[in-house]
């Protein structure tokens, strides 16, 4: 009776530290680190990554939960229109351009858009420079004041680089002061992120507006909406 009872207590015992490891690691990846999902996975997250992909017509049918073949093409077509790399996984750059950043690796999730000053401040940018323009095209404005910062041939910091005198035509006329909006708080978040889809550009330029002979010496890596991004 004792042996039983022992084994009995034991037994419980292990399944609570086995069902302790499996809500850390769940919880762990849902609140820190990035999660990631590839064909044959299932659960409530694909179910949300489908529902978005449904939601902008890359998925058709119902969002069953099930990580399949048809799902997964989604991703891949979401990727390339998006300009990420095009591999079927859904992980952290995936998730932030679903708009799905609680599953995207920062343990306060999407809670911090817009109390960042940096981000406030490149949302502005954004909105000045990009308000008509796709998401995407939101997200590469962005990348490209970030990528300044990054080289030496620009200033070192982002408020720098932002007012720096003849860069912006909206710091020239004033327009970087008429405030922002929700979309582009989260461009700018992702930018602020690492999603890079200029492509490393330094450069953006309407070609209808420019009047910029030197402009037009650079070379155009990707374009969105009314906008040329280039080095």
């Amino acid at each position: 009776m004792d042996n039983k009872i022992t084994y009995s207590r034991c037994f419980g015992l292990i399944t609570l530290i086995v069902l302790i490891l499996v809500a850390v690691l769940f919880f762990g990846k849902a609140n820190g680190e990035a999660l990631v999902l590839t064909q044959g996975q299932s659960g409530t997250v694909v179910r949300e990554v489908q529902q978005k992909l449904i939601q902008w017509d890359y998925l058709q049918g119902k969002a069953d939960g099930i990580f399949g073949k048809n799902t997964r093409d989604a991703v891949i077509k979401f990727q390339k229109k998006n300009g990420l790399t095009a591999d079927g996984k859904v992980g952290a750059a995936t998730f932030k351009a679903l708009g799905l950043m609680k599953y995207a690796g920062s343990s306060s999730g999407s809670s911090q858009i817009g109390e960042n000053t940096q981000i406030q401040l490149l949302a502005k940018a954004i909105y000045a420079e990009a308000e008509g323009e796709p998401y995407i095209g939101k997200v590469a404005v962005g990348a490209v004041m970030l990528n300044r910062v990054s080289d030496s041939r620009f200033p070192n910091s982002l408020s720098a680089v932002v007012y720096q005198a003849g860069a912006l035509e909206s710091v020239s006329n004033g327009r970087i002061n008429t405030g922002l909006n929700n979309e582009c708080l989260r461009a700018a978040q992702a930018a602020y992120d690492g999603w890079d889809p200029s492509y490393g550009a330094l450069y953006f330029w309407n070609p209808v507006k420019s009047t910029s002979k030197w402009i037009w010496t650079r070379r155009i890596l990707v374009t969105y909406g009314e906008h040329h991004f280039g080095i």
